[in-house]
């Protein structure tokens, strides 16, 4: 396993059979409901990405850097190719985590693939969403989420992402 990724793991105990990647603004804890609720028979490897929830922060953030560590964790997790499943910019690094290692993946699920868009565009989203993640308190955001894009996200769910991924700020603020 590549110690710059921190992994959420689901399912049974064994090999792996499925690595889930996440989007551009997400982490791998977003895919527990998916694994937990529908695929519980499926070993699930749902790491953070490099510059994401837990896992390392330092440079570089890129598709290659990423793949190199998605490798890394396959060949020490699983006993063979798993199904890859990858999110947004997730089912980019996936495309190209295929292209690379074709021993390691036996198939692809990809949605809403990122696969169009420029390397500059999204390095601007991420600094967007990093600059500015804030609302004036955990209630704000809570608030914002549940009547908003997450509107269709479980209370209790919705709870726990706010839990195990919203920070007080410096300046008070709640992100």
């Amino acid at each position: 396993m590549s110690a710059a990724l921190h992994v959420h793991r689901y399912g049974p105990p064994g090999p792996a059979r499925v690595l889930a990647i996440h989007g551009l603004t997400g982490h791998g804890a977003r895919w527990h409901t998916l694994a937990s609720r529908y695929l519980p028979e499926f070993g699930f490897l749902a790491p953070d990405l490099i510059g994401h929830g837990r896992s390392s922060w330092a440079a570089p953030w890129s598709i290659d850097a990423n793949v190199t560590a998605l490798a890394g964790l396959v060949e020490g997790e699983a006993r063979g190719p798993v199904v890859v499943v990858g999110h947004s910019f997730g089912g980019a690094i996936a495309l190209h985590l295929a292209a690379a290692c074709p021993d390691l993946v036996s198939a692809l699920v990809l949605l809403d693939p990122a696969v169009g868009l420029d390397g500059e565009r999204l390095r601007e989203v991420a600094e967007a969403t990093l600059a500015s993640p804030d609302y004036t308190d955990r209630a704000e955001a809570r608030t914002e989420k549940a009547t908003g894009s997450w509107s269709d996200v479980a209370p209790v769910e919705l709870d726990e992402e706010l839990d195990e991924h919203g920070v007080a700020l410096p300046n008070g603020r709640f992100g």
